[in-house]
C-alpha cells in the first residue's frame, strides 16, 4: 500500500480542505520534494471561488521550498537531502512554447495549439505544493539548489510573487530615469514596485488603500504613495507629472478600475504591464485608449519560470538589495490551512503572505550537510526538538 501525505484539496468551490492522499511516485526525469516552507498565493483564492477551474481532488499550491526526497533515476547534477525551490512555472524546455522563447507558456502541443498558461502545472494541472510532498517535473530544468546561506522564508517569495512582480517591471521594459506607476500594492505589487526601482525607475507611484501596505512599498522602492480612497490616482498622478503622465504603469490587481486607471495615466507611447488576474471581461474606454490611437502598448505576463530564473532572483535576495521576509505577516502549519485561507481570502488582520510549514520539518536536523535549523529561527523548540507555535 503506497505511504500516505497530508494535502490540500480543492473540492469544490468555496471548499478546500486538508486530506490524505498518496505519496507520489517519482519518474525518471522526476524529483521528489519533502515541502519545509510553502504558502497561499492570490490565483489559490480564485481557485478556492469558483473564479478559475481546477479538478475536483487537485491539490492546491504552487510556491515550494523544501528538500530533495528522491530523485528520479534519470535526474543527474543534485543529491537527495539538498535543499531546492522551484518555480510556479515548470517548463520542459522543449515544447514549441519553449523552443519559441516562451518557456511560461509551455503547454501540451497539440494539432489546435498549445494550452493556454500551460507552463504553470502545479495546483493547476497537476498536484501542488500545499503539501507534504511534492512530485517536480523535468527536475533538471526546474530545481534550484538554495544558498547554504539564505532561509526558507528569505527565498518563498522567490516561485511566483517575485519572480511575477519582477516580471511586471521586465515586461514593461523600464528604463533609467523613468516615471513608473503601480496600482495595488499586495504581494506581486510590492514586488513590481521593488522590480521597478532594481530597473532603473527614478519616480514611482504606488496606489493602494491600506496603510500598511503603502508604508511597505515606500521601503521598497516607491516614492510617492497614493490612498485611492481619499485622493483620485489618475487626477493626482497627472498633476505630479504635470499632465505628462507615467513612462509604464503596472496593473498589480486584476480588477476593471485598476486596469482603466493605469490605461488614464499613460503617456503617449507609453506600456501598460498587466499581471492580474481578471475573473471578467475586461473593458477598454475608448478616450483613454485614444480610438486605438494613442502608440500605447498592453502588455500580459505569466510567471517566468524554471531553474535559471530562480537561481537569478535567490542572487537578488543573496545580494541584500531586496528581503522579502517582510512580506510574510502570518504563520501556520499545515494542518491549519483551513484557517490560513479562511485569514489570506479575507484579508484580514493585515495579512500580505502567509507561510506554511508541515509538521514533519519541525524538527531540527541537518540533511545534506545543511543545518535546517536556521530556517525556524523565528521560532522556539521543546526539549525534544521540536517547533511550537
Amino acid at each position: 500500500m503506497a505511504q500516505k501525505m497530508k494535502a490540500t484539496v480543492f473540492v469544490e468551490p468555496n471548499r478546500i480542505v486538508l486530506d490524505e492522499k498518496p505519496i507520489p511516485e517519482v519518474g525518471a526525469l522526476d524529483a521528489l520534494v519533502r515541502i519545509t516552507t510553502t504558502t497561499i498565493c492570490g490565483t489559490d483564492v480564485h481557485i478556492l471561488k469558483g473564479e478559475y477551474p481546477v479538478a475536483p481532488g487537485l491539490t492546491i499550491g504552487h510556491e515550494p521550498v523544501g528538500i530533495i526526497e528522491k530523485l528520479g533515476s534519470s535526474v543527474q547534477g543534485y543529491e537527495e537531502g539538498q535543499r531546492v525551490i522551484a518555480g510556479a512555472i515548470t517548463p520542459s524546455g522543449h515544447s514549441a512554447a519553449c523552443l519559441c522563447g516562451c518557456h511560461s507558456q509551455d503547454g501540451r502541443d497539440t494539432k489546435h495549439g498549445f494550452k493556454p498558461l500551460g507552463g504553470w502545472r502545479f495546483g493547476n494541472t497537476i498536484d501542488g505544493a500545499q503539501a507534504e510532498y511534492l512530485l517536480v517535473p523535468d527536475a533538471m530544468a526546474n530545481l534550484a539548489a538554495i544558498p547554504d546561506e539564505l532561509e526558507d522564508e528569505q527565498v518563498l517569495m522567490c516561485p511566483d510573487i517575485m519572480s511575477t512582480g519582477f516580471s511586471g517591471a521586465e515586461s514593461g521594459q523600464i528604463k533609467i530615469g523613468d516615471c513608473v506607476a503601480v496600482f495595488a500594492q499586495g504581494p506581486i505589487g510590492l514586488c513590481a514596485t521593488a522590480g521597478a526601482r532594481l530597473m532603473g525607475a527614478t519616480t514611482i507611484f504606488a496606489v493602494d488603500a491600506i496603510s500598511e501596505r503603502l508604508a511597505l512599498a515606500g521601503a521598497v522602492g516607491a516614492d510617492h504613495a497614493i490612498d485611492f480612497t481619499k485622493t483620485d490616482p489618475v487626477e493626482e498622478i497627472m498633476r505630479r507629472t504635470d499632465g505628462r503622465g507615467v513612462d509604464v504603469a503596472i496593473e498589480a490587481l486584476g480588477r476593471q478600475e485598476t486596469f482603466e486607471a493605469a490605461l488614464r495615466v499613460l503617456r503617449p507611447g507609453s506600456t501598460l504591464s498587466s499581471l492580474g488576474v481578471y475573473s471578467a471581461d475586461l473593458k477598454i474606454p475608448l478616450d483613454a485608449f485614444h480610438a486605438g490611437l494613442g502608440d500605447q502598448k498592453i502588455v500580459t505576463t505569466l510567471c517566468p519560470g524554471g531553474k535559471e530564473r530562480m537561481r537569478r532572483l535567490m542572487e537578488v535576495i543573496a545580494s541584500g538589495r531586496l528581503d522579502t521576509r517582510r512580506l510574510v505577516t502570518h504563520r501556520f502549519r499545515l494542518d491549519q490551512i483551513e484557517d490560513a485561507y479562511d485569514l489570506f481570502a479575507n484579508q484580514r488582520d493585515g495579512v500580505i503572505k502567509v507561510a506554511i510549514t508541515p509538521r514533519h520539518v519541525a524538527r531540527r536536523h541537518r540533511r545534506g550537510g545543511t543545518d535546517l535549523s536556521s530556517t525556524f529561527d523565528h521560532c522556539r523548540f521543546d526539549d525534544d526538538g521540536l517547533r511550537y507555535i
